[in-house]
């Protein structure tokens, strides 16, 4: 079924070309004036007009942002974290000049620092990593604006049939390689699925602040990659229990002021019923 586009917004996905942004695209690509950025040609996203190639350590962004005008923007890049941040320094400039939106795809690391309880929306950021210190980096660029021009969103661990910590399971079982699990990691997760959905209804509703977009239910990492890979239908495969400590640890975004409806929220059993073979 055709969709009638919404000229309303032209959108930007920065990043499009990897597992996330790519499910974005798809999503919303029918919807609105949809366009994407990818870094290498492996993809041959060269033959469609709507993918322009851009590689955030040697690139302007500013050159792309006025070949397209775009009233949304939605960030799922990936690379050097300096070059990152100076690309969104760029951005900033642009959705603030255009009265446009940013929509930041951050992570469950800005939190990796606490490990007692799960995190919500308004807790203070903190981080032992480099990648979470860069997340927080970014975020707190976004939180100095004005409310209206921005959106959040905190993902936790995201799954799905093509994404990336899938193919790595049934390619270290194919090999008989051992996979690592955590069992004493608290966390929360998502789909590829679910996760462009709410992006969508963000930009529908026009909706600005902090979301974290995981699961409603809490699981550990050991019994939940343990149903995973009973869901791809193998039986036996070989597992290395990591610890990183003596006390369960919590590393997940769980939801209380900025709830989505109730058809945007997921369990992580769905996520186990959609990989099922």
């Amino acid at each position: 079924m055709k969709h009638e586009i919404d000229k309303k917004h032209r959108i930007l996905i920065i990043g499009a070309s990897g597992f996330i942004g790519e499910a974005i695209y798809k999503e919303l690509c029918s919807y609105f004036r949809t366009f994407g950025t990818y870094r290498t040609d492996k993809y041959s996203f060269d033959k469609n007009q709507h993918y322009f190639q851009y590689n955030v350590e040697e690139d302007d962004i500013f050159e792309i942002l006025e070949a397209i005008k775009p009233t949304v923007i939605i960030s799922a890049l990936r690379g050097n974290f300096s070059a990152q941040v100076l690309a969104h320094s760029h951005i900033i400039e642009y959705i603030v000049a255009n009265n446009a939106r940013l929509l930041f795809l951050s992570s469950a690391n800005v939190f990796d620092a606490y490990s007692k309880f799960p995190s919500y929306e308004n807790d203070k950021t903190l981080s032992h990593s480099m990648y979470g210190h860069f997340k927080i980096k970014i975020e707190n660029m976004l939180l100095r604006l004005p409310k209206k021009y921005t959106a959040i969103l905190r993902l936790p661990m995201v799954f799905g049939a093509q994404s990336p910590r899938i193919k790595e399971i049934k390619a270290f079982i194919k090999e008989g390689l051992p996979i690592e699990v955590f069992p004493n990691l608290v966390m929360n997760v998502t789909t590829d699925t679910k996760v462009t959905q709410q992006i969508h209804y963000i930009i529908n509703r026009n909706k600005h602040g902090i979301f974290h977009l995981g699961s409603n239910d809490l699981v550990h990492h050991d019994d939940f990659f343990k149903e995973i890979i009973q869901s791809l239908g193998y039986s036996k495969p070989s597992l290395k229990n990591v610890y990183t400590t003596n006390n369960e640890r919590y590393l997940a975004v769980m939801s209380k002021h900025n709830m989505l409806p109730k058809h945007l929220q997921l369990y992580s059993n769905e996520i186990l019923s959609e990989l099922e073979v």
